[in-house]
């Protein structure tokens, strides 16, 4: 039979076409073709219509079919609700099978690396999500290198696809490459402590790490935002790099605009997670009942939750991805490639 014609090789550029963002994926399934020109209208008869413009439905629908993967990582002290706010986040249940440990137990144990995966389909678009879990840092007395299993494991991840990538069955590759860690920081502090800010740097050339201020309910507003301050200018001071969000093209319209200035001007997110459901005003809402009141998660006026879900799966995914890619892998690849000439 006759040859098939080759694939188009696309590219890079073209992923961040804005058809590609999930949540469209999410909205139509799949997205619809660009409509031929009209043949009733009068052609212009310079531009000539070659078809080419379909080239985003092409890719967007083959990736859609492919479904995308997704590596999120937690970490942060035990008992700052990392577990809860991962299943909020996902609506799923992570973590039925897990045995919560006793305090004796917690200390002797060591940072141990777990791995959840789980298939999450919503309109006709797959999501291999992958959470990686890092318990029990920061319990024990002696913090010295807690962080050096976790940066351990990323290296091991990028590793694996260095191998991978050079190796012969490379149409395969299974990416398991971290592309976000949400990193807990509790709210009992004045700002970060020794042992965030040593961790954070540990991470910051390997992986996007996006802040969180946990267990906001325990905070009033304004106690919120002096921490916020207080932990961006800490960023700042230390010169850790934390995840930026990429700026917003020109052509944007006002109100994503105005989305993105809201998300910049938020971070570090204050966040509250909640499996349970309660009754507010006769609504059925995810949230905590406390004596004075519920705190509701899904609320925006009562914590970043939303903006945080938003970002992460909404909006910045194929982002977070790309900076994985281009920027830390990169940075890692080029090391190896170093060490072998």
């Amino acid at each position: 039979g006759p040859a098939s014609p080759a694939p188009l090789a696309l590219p890079q550029g073209l992923f961040e076409s804005k058809s590609l963002s999930l949540c469209e994926a999410q909205a139509e399934g799949v997205a619809p073709p660009d409509p031929l020109p009209s043949t009733s209208a009068p052609q212009d008869h310079e531009k000539q219509y070659v078809g080419f413009a379909t080239l985003p439905n092409q890719v967007h629908r083959k990736s859609v079919k492919k479904g995308f993967d997704f590596t999120l990582m937690v970490a942060g002290e035990s008992g700052l609700g990392k577990s809860t706010l991962v299943n909020s986040l996902f609506l799923t249940d992570l973590y039925k099978d897990r045995k919560l440990l006793n305090a004796e137990e917690r200390i002797s144990q060591t940072v141990e690396i777990i791995k959840h995966t789980v298939d999450i389909e919503e309109k006709g678009v797959k999501l291999k999500l992958t959470i990686v879990d890092t318990p029990g840092f920061g319990d024990a007395v002696n913090n010295t290198e807690c962080w050096k299993p976790i940066t351990d494991y990323i290296d091991q991840q990028f590793e694996q696809y260095f191998r991978d990538e050079s190796g012969l069955n490379r149409k395969n590759i299974q990416d398991n490459r971290v592309h976000c860690c949400l990193y807990f920081i509790s709210p009992f502090g004045h700002g970060l402590r020794p042992v965030d800010v040593e961790f954070m740097k540990a991470l910051h050339e390997k992986v996007n790490i996006v802040p969180l201020i946990a267990k906001a309910d325990c905070l009033i507003p304004s106690e919120i935002r002096k921490l916020k301050e207080r932990i961006r200018e800490e960023i700042d001071k230390f010169g850790i790099k934390v995840y930026q969000f990429p700026e917003c093209d020109s052509d944007e319209d006002e109100e994503f605009k105005q989305q993105d200035r809201e998300l910049k001007e938020s971070a570090p997110f204050a966040v509250i997670g909640s499996n349970t459901v309660v009754e507010a005003k006769g609504q059925r809402v995810r949230g905590r009942l406390y004596p004075w009141g519920i705190v509701e998660v899904e609320n925006q006026a009562h914590c970043d939750f939303v903006k945080l879900r938003n970002m992460l799966i909404r909006t910045h995914m194929h982002d977070l991805k790309d900076v994985t890619c281009d920027v830390h892998y990169e940075n890692y690849r080029a090391q190896c490639i170093q060490q072998m000439t």
